[in-house]
């Protein structure tokens, strides 16, 4: 299935025939517009009946994998897909009907940016339409854009980049400048959807084939949430294994590499998952995976799970990110921690680690969906409790949870390094000791 390259071609290869357009009557464009630019009328007319549109996007209702939706795709034939007033003015007429009648939005932009021949009024229309996704947003209502080729200025920095959900097409032009305005030399791999992906900006690439699946598994995973917290998974460790005899034990134990990770809890979990990629902040981290999954009942389930390295700013924002999400959408989190600590090398300090911990307890902290946290390895520090619920935290036989990794507390309490297998006797970091200081709530059976 090749990529799409008109409007209603994006628009089948999502919703198929189940299209419902929705009617516009602005009349042919008089005044060459409001710059009253030479030739615009006339350049309109030719753009109409060259495309069969009367302007740059097509919107209207539709239905992907179940879910009824509204779909906003541009043309990019009609002068470039660019954003004109009338463009502003069908979107916001798009994001009115998916609010009144609960719909989630689907964008497909296929767009260079704003239109030159109406100026600054055209300009003033990324304003508009952001305003617009904000009332969406604020609606709770999500939001999930489709990028073709190309995806560029205005068009990109609004409903392309402003949407909960980003996924691009293979190849695609995606960046906010634009093919004729970069500079000179400039590598072209910079402006792809692939690079996007790299550096955070978008979830992930899907073929035009997958694609109709891949949006319908969104859609359903992100309008079905579950109710109540979400209870601990059960422990998939060895179920024979007596509880740890003392510290030492239990962080080798956390610290085995055959130890169950965060993976294989996924798995275990739920029977569908798609996950977000990035920070939106030019980073990624690939130990931190964040999503939404569908439980056994059908109901969906946010999740931010760590793999055992250590934590990444990009993950941190990431995880951020995911939880702010679920929280808008109504949807419990679930989140599954396992990490030595905080990355702490100088190019995290650089990125800023201090400032994406600190996000990511206040969004831990001002969510009002239920929150779940299973300790699954290794607890190292604030790196781990950043991702902590408050007062529903709890733990794996194979775990442990400390102020900070008994090697690093051996040197600032100024013992040598033998002395660690003995600090972390100290340090009371067993999940019974856990549960007897009130840490968690309790220690999970497999």
């Amino acid at each position: 299935m090749s990529a799409p390259t008109t409007a209603r071609e994006a628009i089948s290869l999502v919703a198929g025939d189940d299209f419902t357009e929705l009617p516009f009557s602005e009349g042919p464009l008089t005044d060459d517009g409001p710059l009253g630019w030479p030739g615009y009328s006339a350049a309109h007319a030719r753009a109409s009946a060259r495309t069969g549109e009367t302007e740059s996007v097509v919107c209207g209702t539709g239905v992907v994998g179940g879910v009824r939706v509204v779909l906003i795709s541009f043309e990019f034939g009609f002068l470039g897909g660019s954003l004109g007033e009338r463009t502003g003015a069908r979107a916001a007429a798009a994001h009115a009907l998916a609010r009144a009648r609960r719909l989630p939005v689907v964008v497909l932009p296929a767009t260079g940016g704003s239109r030159m021949h109406e100026g600054m009024r055209a300009l003033l229309q990324l304003q508009f339409l952001a305003g617009e996704s904000a009332l969406t947003r604020a609606a709770g209502l999500p939001q999930l854009a489709v990028l073709r080729d190309p995806t560029t200025g205005g068009g990109w920095a609004t409903l392309g980049a402003g949407s909960d959900v980003v996924l691009a097409l293979p190849g695609a032009q995606v960046a906010f400048a634009g093919s004729r305005v970069r500079p000179p030399g400039a590598d072209p791999a910079a402006y792809t959807a692939e690079a996007q992906l790299a550096h955070g900006h978008i979830d992930a690439i899907v073929t035009p084939s997958a694609l109709r699946d891949t949006l319908g598994r969104w859609l359903s995973l992100l309008t079905s949430p579950a109710e109540g917290p979400v209870p601990p998974p059960r422990a998939l460790g060895d179920p024979g294994a007596p509880p740890s005899a003392s510290g030492r034990e239990a962080v080798a134990r956390a610290r085995h590499p055959e130890r169950p990770r965060a993976d294989a809890y996924l798995d275990a979990g739920f029977t569908v998952r798609e996950e977000i990629s990035g920070d939106r902040c030019g980073g990624v981290d690939p130990g931190m995976r964040c999503g939404f999954g569908r439980l056994p009942d059908g109901r969906t389930v946010a999740y931010a799970a760590q793999c055992g390295t250590a934590t990444t700013p990009a993950g941190f924002r990431t995880a951020a990110r995911l939880i702010r999400l679920a929280d808008r959408l109504g949807i419990p989190v679930l989140t599954l921690i396992d990490t030595p600590g905080a990355a702490n090398d100088p190019a995290a300090e650089r990125s800023g680690a201090g400032p994406a911990i600190a996000d990511l307890f206040a969004a831990v902290a001002s969510a009002r969906v239920p929150l779940t946290s299973l300790l699954i390895g290794e607890g190292g520090s604030g790196g781990a409790l950043a991702l902590a619920a408050p007062g529903n935290l709890w733990a794996t036989p194979d775990s442990y949870f400390s102020v900070i990794a008994p090697e690093a507390a051996a040197s600032i309490l100024k013992r040598p390094p033998e002395e660690a297998a003995a600090t972390a006797d100290d340090l009371r970091l067993r999940p019974r000791d856990l549960l007897a200081l009130g840490v968690v709530r309790g220690v999970v059976s497999s």
